[in-house]
């Protein structure tokens, strides 16, 4: 067998945090060694078997798939507490025991990867304590097809021997040989310059020669060359936490553990040539062969009158068509919907169709909200008709033929949307129906980014986290939420040809700095690398038979899902079912706004036969007051909406397809609305081109205007033309040139001539970079226009809702809670007789306000509130503390959570004042609660008929002092008990003066570039700490009216300024903006300064109206000036700059005039000054 090796004790980057070798690189090295196979062994998992598999028949050589599994001491139901560290190899319980040990699974054969799917299925399944762990039952069990070695220094044998127990080694080698057989159990040795195995190898041959055993050498493999080894160990250290100078971390023995050469493994075994040899038997042994792409639909249950699924979809179709359409169909519909039938009929899909089409119409009938279709599924007859989508595709020309071509087959995708609080119910719903053992959700993997590559690269070589933040700070900016890979910072390719240009401080700094050098070195090492696994946030499989029988699953604790081992690509790829179940907050909130509206205003409101031309939701997106509107709220959005000045359902929707970097990036967006607004007239490359781009003023915004094109003028099918768009997506040079002959092959056989088809293919071929999904941004486009209706019409209603929505997130909630305030909504501090467990839209003397959510309050939980509102339903509302104490639930009279609802202003309405009532509730509820148990005793009842009894200590009421917090005092529980200021806020009345002394307000940050900036607001949590070097340092949050924002003092600023800190102080801060991968933005202080008399001076009240304003809005300022009469100075800014300053007859008290100027002419029309 020569000189030949085969590796069979393989770690990938999927033995998470612990190997370092990248599929793609592993099996590119063993294949340039001139290696005919390479094994995978990942711990505890079979994570990578797929990717690996195809990356080996990719590059020509033979994948062996296996896993190392970890076995527990004695049986997988075990759960000893652990013993100290758990390391590589096992840790230790509290009898002195492993808790797992480490054992070699090799597939032979299909059986035996079939039995390794289920072994690790089930070490996670039945054996998950710290690992996933099998046993000798489960070995015994599922052996058949599998080659076992006996692992390394991790392993039973290898444990024994240490011990000095060989006779039990022996024992415990024989016992995997009677599981495995003869032929199948071998005996593994390695050799790593380790001492434990040096003197173990010989006893290790003993062993195979006494049991008759082969023997096989293996390198345990976890990173590709010996040069990776620093990269590795900092991954390591990654893993534990530990600084790589640390002494006594985990770490590997040598440098040893990459994937040697066949020439260096034979080295190092020369005495024991037959190990080497008996690599490439097993190799030759090895044979596993999936199938892939050929689709395994589980078959859906039809009633019995219908013999087919096609029989059934047909007649569901027809029967939802006549529901649609009416009873006598259009000619169009019939022609499409025929073909469509056939269509899916004849690619198999039935049943797919039927299985969506049941989720759906479960979800319906439970009342649980469901998006009206998203992605190209809108573009099918067949789902409008199941109502899977809600747009009528013939009416907006949404292509069947993007969704499902009929010349290329390939697994339908319909992603449902569903109310996100009812996802987990949907899941259930279909392992009911399909059984519990059919369906999984799908795991996901998260890697280490060039970022955080950097900053765990600075951290493990012990320096400062300033280090390693600013070599990231230098990094090129995220580009559509991705960083530039570091290879592509420091070498010039064209993939990012834009992030190399701004890396040129980074570079700089490398070549300057030996310290950053070696951070970057070790980042490079890093970046990439599986992080952890996770649950995709919408992924599910059905499968037709158990899951196991197509691949791995996995649970991690019994109350955890069940959960694929295989990822998203790979499930799909094994021709399996994968569904995406989105949970969409949007959809919550529409249908609790549903709801109250139907309760409260309208009972037959219905959201979903909304006028999809009503002039006042138009009005609201052309003035950009779109927070809380579904993909419309950025600020760069709103200035778009305002460029363009909706007037149609499909301005809304172009709106959604050109906010992107590619149509921004070349004005499309611009033009767009130029044209739509008549300031430009539109371009046409040809005047037929009119009657395909029509509604989009000549411009292919969508790739469905591209494949009209491509009918039109090359005479393609529809078919034809999506693989066009395809190949234009996929930007495969062969395939466009074929495709680009075609083409023009095609313009000239329609007699539109070579020269315009060579034409329009090159605008084509830009237009692709930047065409969008006309389905997916119809069907987003609709729920956009939902909400920005129901803002426009329910606004008080509506804003509660969207409160509820992010009641645990105090950012979202302040931005929510800011927008309602700015257009004259009153949000009321939560109240025990009128609030509800969400926040609650009331109307009291014809006037409608916000009512905080009890549920809002910290330290009060659902259950405690759902207790006190059945009482106060049952009984009527509470009149005073003393009856709220003696009849609310005595669980629902948690002194904590009282406390919580004493400070949030909760019973405030009776008059108690908070800090009064705070010093004497306890003995309030102590009374209440002991007269109640005495009560119900009977105790009472004795003296009940004595006239002149009297009981001390239960009909006195304890007096509430007349006791009030100072404002600022008042204001901070508020504020730590609800997340945010209510009653009032410290910045009140000063916050325009303070807007004049900052650059940028909180909010803005969101929107605005990495950079320096300047922005004010009031100091909370203000926490002082030490650095590792014995520096201090300070973080505080920084808020104004609107947001709020993490800033961070380091040590040289903290000693300028540090004597100025202080909670509830009022300051501006100039610095940094940070902005990190996804991360919210932060904010580095450089000064800081404490702003004087910000409230002396009267602010102003500027007002922006466009050119052409109507009278009737004239008239309207003057009433609403009338209205509020006060101090401050109006004046009127016209399209121009022209500035009329009111005068006298234009004061007005800013405070109130607010919500009617914002409402009547937009939020970003009024502005103080």
């Amino acid at each position: 067998m020569g000189s030949s090796f085969t590796h069979l004790h393989v770690h990938t980057e999927y033995s998470m945090l612990d190997g370092a070798a990248r599929l793609d690189e592993l099996v590119s090295k063993a294949r340039s060694d001139g290696q005919q196979a390479l094994g995978i062994t990942d711990h505890g998992n079979m994570y990578g078997v797929i990717e690996f598999y195809k990356e080996c028949v990719k590059q020509g050589i033979k994948p062996i798939l296996g896993t190392e599994a970890y076995m527990a001491h004695d049986h997988r139901s075990e759960r000893i507490a652990r013993r100290g560290r758990l390391d590589d190899n096992g840790g230790s319980d509290e009898g002195g025991h492993k808790q797992y040990y480490h054992l070699t699974l090799l597939a032979e054969n299909n059986q035996g990867y079939s039995n390794l799917i289920q072994l690790s299925s089930l070490a996670f399944l039945e054996g998950y304590h710290y690992k996933p762990r099998v046993d000798w039952e489960l070995l015994e069990k599922y052996s058949s097809g599998l080659i076992a070695t006996t692992g390394c220094l991790g392993g039973h044998v290898l444990q024994s021997l240490l011990n000095g127990d060989e006779k039990g080694a022996i024992a415990k080698a024989s016992r995997l040989q009677d599981i495995f057989g003869k032929d199948n159990l071998f005996v593994e040795l390695q050799d790593h310059g380790i001492t434990n195995q040096r003197t173990t190898n010989p006893k290790l041959v003993e062993i195979a020669r006494a049991i008759g055993a082969p023997i096989i050498a293996t390198n345990d493999s976890h990173y590709v060359n010996q040069s990776d080894h620093m990269a590795h160990d900092a991954l390591l250290c990654v893993q534990t936490g530990a600084l790589m100078r640390d002494q006594d971390r985990f770490r590997f023995e040598g440098n040893e553990h990459y994937l040697k050469t066949a020439a260096e493994m034979r080295s190092v075994w020369k005495d024991l040539p037959e190990a080497c040899d008996n690599t490439l038997l097993i190799a030759e042994r090895a044979q596993v062969d999936i199938t892939f792409d050929e689709y395994q639909i589980p078959d859906f249950p039809i009633p019995a009158d219908y013999k087919t699924p096609a029989d059934y979809l047909s007649f569901l179709t027809w029967k939802g068509a006549q529901q649609r359409w009416g009873d006598n169909l259009p000619s169009a519909v019939v022609e499409r919907l025929a073909f469509e039938l056939k269509t899916i009929s004849d690619m198999g899909f039935d049943a797919y169709f039927l299985i969506v089409w049941d989720l759906i119409r479960h979800a319906r009938e439970s009342n649980i909200r469901v998006g009206p279709g998203r992605g190209s599924a809108a573009g099918c007859a067949v789902a409008y008709c199941l109502r899977i989508t809600d747009l009528d595709p013939l009416k907006y020309d949404l292509l069947f033929e993007r969704f499902l071509n009929p010349s290329r087959i390939s697994m339908p995708d319909i992603d449902m949307d569903f109310d996100s609080r009812y996802r987990d119910h949907m899941i259930q719903y279909a392992a009911e129906k399909y059984g519990r053992d059919h369906v999984a959700q799908i795991i996901t993997f998260a890697t280490i980014k060039a970022r955080n590559a950097v900053r765990d690269a600075a951290r493990v070589l012990g320096h400062e986290y300033g280090v390693g933040d600013r070599i990231a700070k230098l990094m090129p900016a995220l580009q559509q939420g991705r960083d530039t890979p570091l290879a592509a910072c420091f070498e010039f390719d064209d993939e990012h040809a834009a992030g190399y240009r701004e890396a040129q401080g980074l570079r700089d700094l490398v070549l300057s700095d030996e310290i950053a050098a070696k951070v970057v070195e070790v980042a490079r090492g890093l970046e990439g690398l599986k992080r952890s696994d996770g649950i995709h946030a919408a992924a599910v499989v059905i499968t037709g038979k158990p899951l196991t029988e197509y691949l791995p699953i996995q649970r991690k604790g019994a109350d955890a899902p069940i959960v694929t081992q295989y990822e998203m690509h790979a499930v799909e790829s094994l021709g399996l079912l994968k569904m995406d179940f989105l949970g969409l907050r949007n959809l919550d909130v529409i249908a609790d706004a549903v709801a109250m509206i139907r309760e409260q205003t309208d009972p037959d409101f219905d959201i979903d036969v909304i006028d999809l031309a009503d002039i006042e939701t138009f009005e609201l997106l052309g003035r950009g007051d779109t927070i809380g509107v579904f993909q419309l709220e950025s600020p760069p959005m709103q200035s778009l909406l305002r460029l363009m000045k909706p007037t149609a359902f499909e301005d809304v929707c172009a709106v959604i397809a050109l906010y992107r970097p590619g149509p921004m990036s070349t004005k499309m967006h611009t033009t767009y609305a130029k044209i739509k607004n008549n300031i430009e007239e539109p371009e046409y490359f040809h005047e037929d081109a009119r009657e395909v781009l029509h509604d989009t003023y000549g411009l292919m915004v969508y790739q469905e205007s591209m494949m009209r094109v491509a009918q039109k003028f090359a005479g393609y099918s529809l078919a034809q033309a999506d693989n066009l768009r395809k190949a234009c997506g996929k930007k495969d040079p062969k395939a466009m040139a074929a495709e680009e002959g075609s083409f023009v092959d095609g313009c000239e056989k329609t007699g539109y001539g070579r020269p315009l088809g060579e034409k329009l293919f090159d605008i084509i071929r830009g237009f692709a970079d930047y065409a969008f999904n006309k389905s997916h941004a119809y069907g987003y486009g609709l729920i956009a226009y939902q909400t920005a209706y129901l803002k426009a019409h329910f606004p008080v209603e509506y804003s509660a809702c969207l409160l509820s929505s992010v009641k645990g997130n105090y950012e979202k909630a302040a931005v929510h809670l800011a927008d309602a305030r700015s257009i004259g909504i009153t949000v009321s501090n939560p109240d025990i007789n009128e609030g509800r467990s969400d926040f609650a839209a009331i109307t009291a003397d014809g006037q409608k306000r916000i009512v905080f959510a009890l549920s809002g309050v910290r330290n009060v939980g659902e259950g405690i509130v759902l207790q006190i509102l059945e009482e106060r339903d049952r009984n009527g509302p509470y009149d005073s503390f003393h009856d709220f104490a003696r009849r609310a639930p005595e669980q629902a009279l948690n002194k904590r959570a009282v406390e919580s609802l004493i400070k949030a202003g909760a019973f405030d309405s009776f008059g108690h004042p908070r800090r009064g009532l705070l010093m004497v509730f306890e003995s309030i509820i102590d009374s209440a609660v002991v007269s109640r148990r005495e009560e119900e005793k009977g105790v009472m009842s004795l003296f009940g008929e004595m006239e002149d009894a009297s009981v001390t200590g239960w009909s006195a009421e304890v007096a509430i002092p007349d006791m009030q917090f100072a404002k600022p005092d008042q204001l901070r529980h508020e504020k730590e008990m609800l997340g945010l200021y209510i009653s009032d806020h410290p910045l009140r009345g000063v916050e325009h003066a303070l807007r004049r002394l900052v650059s940028s307000s909180i909010q803005e940050l969101e929107s605005r570039e990495a950079g320096m900036a300047t922005i004010g607001g009031v100091m909370s949590g203000l926490n002082r700490r030490f650095t590792k070097k014995g520096d201090q340092m300070a973080t505080f949050v920084l808020e104004d009216m609107d947001a709020a924002v993490e800033v961070t003092v380091f040590a040289k600023v903290l000693a300028e300024y540090g004597h100025l800190l202080s909670d509830d102080l009022v300051v501006t801060v100039t610095g940094r903006l940070n902005k990190r991968d996804d991360s919210p933005p932060s904010f580095s202080a450089q000064r800081i300064s404490v702003p004087e008399n910000l409230g002396d001076r009267v602010p102003e009240v500027e007002l922006s109206l466009p050119a052409g304003f109507t009278a009737d809005k004239l008239e309207r300022l003057k009433a609403i000036i009338a209205e509020f009469p006060g101090t401050s100075p109006c004046k009127v800014k016209l399209v121009g700059g022209k500035v009329f300053d009111l005068g006298a007859s234009g004061l007005v008290d800013f405070e109130k005039a607010m919500g009617p100027l914002r409402v009547t002419f937009g939020s970003n029309a009024v502005k103080i000054i």
